[in-house]
């Protein structure tokens, strides 16, 4: 599976291929408005601004199967992160991860490497190559600051391009 082959709605409803990425890494994370771990925004808010000209796409997937903690509707949402986070980085529409209807991407993550790969809970983080390939994934509790997480990604973004 490649993530390019992909595609969301945005926060604002429109169309949000991951093609568009192709050739860029993506760190893609499942978030949550009402989580202990919503903090992590403002880490990846500046994991995005540190690194966006470098190449690295961010994108954020709400997703409210997790406690219930993100239940607002797209605009509550976008509101929630710009206000309180400064997020300035692409947010999908509200997604079902693990749920009876999953987006196809997390199908197809559980389907090529088990469901050990699949979030247990708000701000999974998951690192795809530039060619769409998964590099590695972080439980909730290892945040956008921590010296292994930013090592992996500055390690790989020497070696990717736009």
């Amino acid at each position: 599976m490649r993530v390019h082959e992909y595609a969301f709605r945005s926060i604002t409803g429109a169309s949000m291929p991951l093609e568009r990425w192709n050739g860029q890494p993506i760190l893609l994370v499942n978030t949550a408005s009402e989580c202990g771990f919503t903090p992590q925004y403002a880490g990846l808010q500046s994991l995005w601004t540190e690194y966006q000209r470098s190449g690295l796409m961010v994108i954020g997937v709400p997703c409210n199967e997790f406690g219930e903690q993100e239940p607002g509707e797209s605009e509550q949402i976008a509101a929630f992160c710009s206000e309180n986070y400064g997020v300035t980085f692409p947010l999908t529409e509200r997604q079902s991860i693990i749920g009876a209807s999953p987006h196809p991407l997390f199908i197809a993550l559980r389907e090529e490497y088990t469901a050990d790969v699949l979030p247990r809970w708000n701000f999974h983080k998951y690192l795809f190559s530039r060619e769409g390939d998964l590099v590695e994934h972080w439980p909730s509790k290892v945040a956008p600051d921590d010296a292994g997480f930013r090592h992996t990604i500055e390690r790989n973004l020497g070696s990717w391009s736009l």
